[in-house]
């Protein structure tokens, strides 16, 4: 049970875990107080029933607030929770392809291709060879530079089309659009 207590002293110091002597205070409502002492600080804390929190402590002296600390730590939880939900995870989809692909199904893969781009997703295009198409890997650099070209507006090229083993592979980045 202690070692929950040390752990939370080290993130966030309040009251009389506050280790320096003089203190930049700012209240909650009042605005800046100026510097002084740590006591003449948790007095003025105590006296309206809330918390001294030091909300930078790398400052010369260092920050704290006269707050209400459950409010204040809620209000924390609430904006980490905000920005979390803003993040954009980014996934890397792989399509797979001959050199010798139909035009049919070539499309068909593009249109796939496309789709995982719009949704935010970042592409890898891997170009098959089997057995003696190994001799003719030219083929596989022209399908590679087709669907670069064919996705030019859509799509930026993260990762040049490189042989690696018997695939090739590129990998597309979706083009961030300013709305």
């Amino acid at each position: 049970m202690a070692s929950s207590n040390n752990n939370r002293r080290n993130t966030e110091r309040i009251n009389q875990y506050i280790t320096a002597s003089t203190v930049r205070v700012v209240h909650e409502e009042k605005g800046p107080l100026g510097v002084m002492t740590k006591e003449d600080a948790l007095a003025l804390a105590r006296e309206e029933n809330l918390d001294l929190v030091e909300i930078a402590h790398n400052a010369d002296p260092p920050v704290c607030k006269i707050i209400d600390f459950g409010k204040y730590r809620f209000e924390l939880q609430k904006k980490n929770k905000e920005a979390k939900k803003k993040q954009k995870t980014v996934h890397l989809k792989e399509i797979k392809m001959r050199p010798q692909i139909s035009v049919h199904d070539y499309n068909f893969k593009l249109k796939h291709v496309r789709d995982f781009l719009i949704e935010g997703d970042k592409v890898k295009v891997t170009i098959m060879f089997r057995g003696r198409e190994m001799t003719h890997t030219e083929f596989g650099y022209e399908l590679a530079r087709k669907i670069i070209a064919d996705l030019g507006e859509e799509a930026t090229v993260e990762k040049h089309p490189k042989l690696e083993g018997r695939n090739l592979t590129t990998v597309l980045n979706p083009i961030k659009k300013n709305i």
